[in-house]
């Protein structure tokens, strides 16, 4: 559920005005430090600024709060990406002293990657007070990504999709997606309350940016991985094989356009043959 903070516009400003000398190591994509550096100010708030368009933050024994102010040196991202854990804070998206729960403390054993909006707004972490904050650690890795279709929802939430895509999403999106390939689910393996981890086999791969799958030439000749599927599409093992098309995030394949197979050939064809396919892929 999505809170509303009436009180962060005073506490980000008097932050701002009495925030302490911290120590902590920082480059342009991740950031570390430590609470311990203000303990005796609890409600200091900090300003980090992170360059790159993904890294991690760590912060020890966490008091006070935090602005994370994401500005990546890249293409404009219209979309954010969290993965916990996120212990011993909250974590809200900020935008122009209002705050909307993104993940709350209590939340961060489950591991779900958190989709957020990054217009004009920062990441505020908020410290949980507690009377002792040994062995409390927030960590997270964070991931800045462009929309294109399918994207992501852009309000703070879970982060998974499943919609149909129109006939010109499906061909754009075997020529851009991280990864294509044309196989089976084999297997659901239990996940999260938002997607779970399939197993795939792909008897042709098209294109993957990253090694999110292996060859197991042993086992029938064919590629083999993990896709994480949002909960709501319902995915069944066996039965026809699909276009599998996504995005690779945290380093995990996650599903994107995924027509049957027999439809995409059709419509790759029929797109062929008016000279209007966003590019050539060998369908042999």
């Amino acid at each position: 559920m999505l809170r509303r903070a009436p009180w962060a516009a005073l506490w980000i400003a008097a932050g701002l005005l009495c925030a302490a000398e911290a120590q902590y190591s920082s480059d342009q994509c991740s950031w570390r430090g430590s609470g311990l550096s203000h303990e005796s100010h609890r409600r200091d708030v900090e300003q980090v600024y992170l360059r790159c368009s993904q890294g991690s933050l760590e912060w020890l024994y966490p008091t006070g709060a935090i602005i994370v102010n994401l500005r990546p040196n890249t293409e404009p991202s219209h979309c954010g990406l969290l993965r916990p854990p996120v212990q011993g804070s909250h974590v809200y998206v900020e935008r122009a002293g209002d705050l909307t729960l993104l993940q709350a403390e209590e939340e961060h054993a489950r591991g779900e990657v958190r989709c957020f909006s990054l217009a004009g707004g920062a990441l505020f972490v908020e410290a949980v007070p507690v009377n002792d904050i040994g062995r409390r650690i927030t960590a997270f890795q964070y991931e800045l990504v462009a929309d294109r279709p399918p994207s992501p929802p852009t309000k703070p939430g879970n982060f998974g999709y499943c919609k149909p895509c129109s006939d010109e999403e499906v061909l754009l999106a075997v020529c851009t997606s991280d990864f294509a390939g044309a196989g089976v689910f084999q297997g659901v393996a239990s996940g999260t309350s938002n997607h779970s981890p399939v197993v795939v086999s792909l008897r042709r791969l098209l294109r993957q940016k990253s090694r999110v799958f292996a060859w197991s030439g042993a086992r029938g000749r064919r590629w083999s991985g993990r896709i994480n599927v949002p909960a709501q599409c319902g995915v069944h093992a066996g039965g026809d094989a699909y276009l599998l098309t996504g995005s690779v995030h945290f380093g995990e394949a996650w599903l994107g356009c995924a027509p049957r197979y027999k439809d995409f050939l059709q419509l790759y064809t029929t797109a062929e043959k008016a000279g209007t396919n966003p590019c050539q892929i060998d369908t042999d």
